[in-house]
């Protein structure tokens, strides 16, 4: 009985490494070429094919608890955004911080209610 839970579990973690490690050194690959100075733009088609790898990983590999914690920035930042979501505040069509040519830097927006923002208002302008 044993041996049959940890071969189900083994074949688990298995295909999870079968679909992620591709997954990471294609997202390796992308951060290299993604970083300051950018020479490409992700877009929506990587942020799409992550959550999916994510999804696919998550749901077949039985990591499912483990997917919730990937969830947790998603859930706080709704939290976040209530106001503006719920017409309580106004909600600008763009919610992002705002980039200071001359420093190169992102600043805070302090009518915009996200985690990028409240970040930036802890810690202070940072570059990406």
């Amino acid at each position: 009985m044993r041996l049959d839970i940890t071969a189900e579990i083994y074949s688990h973690h298995l295909f999870s490494l079968t679909l992620m490690i591709p997954f990471l050194c294609t997202t390796l690959a992308l951060l290299k070429q993604n970083s300051f100075p950018s020479k490409v733009f992700v877009g929506d088609t990587f942020c799409y094919f992550a959550g999916m790898t994510f999804a696919v990983v998550g749901i077949l590999g039985h990591f499912s608890k483990t997917m919730l914690l990937f969830f947790i920035p998603q859930l706080i930042n709704f939290v976040l955004s209530i106001p503006q979501l719920f017409g309580i505040v106004f909600c600008p069509r763009h919610r992002l911080p705002k980039f200071n040519p001359q420093t190169y830097q992102l600043e805070c927006v302090n009518n915009h209610y996200t985690l990028i923002n409240a970040f930036l208002r802890v810690c202070g302008p940072t570059n990406e």
